[in-house]
């Protein structure tokens, strides 16, 4: 199989670029669900990301009881205990959801992926456990199959190796074999944008041939790393709806913005040992803003 087209999104950060008179509301609002006891750390870091990342609103819903409280660190952040899910989407109308960092597999978490996979044409982003759930589940994949035809190319998942092993009843080590067969499999699975993490992320859609990014280091392998693309993909579609980026777009600029980041940092020497997903949120937002 030959060697995917190289990714090249970096440019297209210059549409996010704000006209004097826009406001919150042209920067979207974003619902991020997940933190049940224990990985709240994990919603958190994906709310920094997203809230760095240049979204209007960053909301999250917290299944854990403990951590629903105001984060004093960054009370721009929105923080709600996760009730029953669709009274709150009614309420609010989030412009982008991302589900799955940290978000367990509970009874709870369950209701908040159906109610999420049923919530209409808007760009949806799926880590994590909310993967790992559908892979599980004899109802959750027709519905994420259901939602991809009626609204395509509104929809990504971000799985790992290990997530794409279980959704595709394989192993990781057959998953890396042979990447690029992965996420054809994936794609055609689900119907979704799909982003294989690891080295050399890969990304494709039915409507789109597979991307390679070659930016990325091994420092990138730690935990959160992953919630906090979770985050900024959210941001940057969130503000792509009214800056003319689309779901694919989006997904690209987060995914290579996210490498680049954890590079730049390498190059400064911070890293590769030790590079933190905290660190690698500002330094995202710094590269973001130089490109606009």
């Amino acid at each position: 199989m030959a060697f995917p087209n190289q990714l090249n999104a970096l440019p297209l950060a210059v549409r996010l670029k704000r006209e004097p008179a826009e406001h919150k509301g042209s920067a979207g609002k974003v619902m991020l669900i997940g933190g049940a006891p224990g990985m709240a750390g994990a919603l958190v870091l994906a709310g920094n990301a997203c809230l760095h990342l240049g979204a209007g609103w960053t909301m999250l819903e917290m299944l854990d009881p403990a951590s629903a409280h105001a984060d004093i660190d960054h009370p721009e952040l929105m923080i709600r205990l996760a009730d029953q899910p669709n009274a709150v989407f009614n309420n609010d109308k989030p412009d982008v959801i991302a589900i799955g960092p940290g978000l367990g597999k509970s009874a709870l978490a369950i209701a908040w992926l159906q109610s999420m996979l049923a919530y209409p044409n808007i760009p949806l982003v799926i880590d994590a456990d909310a993967l790992n759930l559908i892979s599980e589940s004899e109802d959750l994949l027709p519905a994420l199959k259901k939602r991809n035809q009626e609204f395509p190319q509104m929809t990504v998942l971000t799985p790992h190796p290990g997530e794409a092993a279980k959704l595709l009843e394989s192993t990781t080590e057959q998953i890396q074999s042979n990447r690029e067969g992965a996420i054809e499999k994936l794609v055609n699975l689900t119907g979704s944008i799909v982003v294989l993490k690891g080295q050399h992320t890969l990304i494709a859609s039915l409507n789109h041939p597979t991307v390679v990014c070659t930016e990325g280091n091994p420092g990138m392998g730690t935990g959160g790393m992953g919630d906090i693309l979770t985050g900024s993909l959210a941001a940057i579609a969130a503000q792509g709806i009214r800056h003319h980026l689309n779901l694919w777009q989006a997904t690209g600029l987060a995914v290579q913005l996210h490498a680049s980041a954890a590079d730049s940092l390498v190059s400064k020497g911070v890293g590769p040992i030790g590079l933190t997903p905290s660190e690698t949120i500002f330094e995202m937002r710094s590269l973001l803003n130089k490109l606009l």
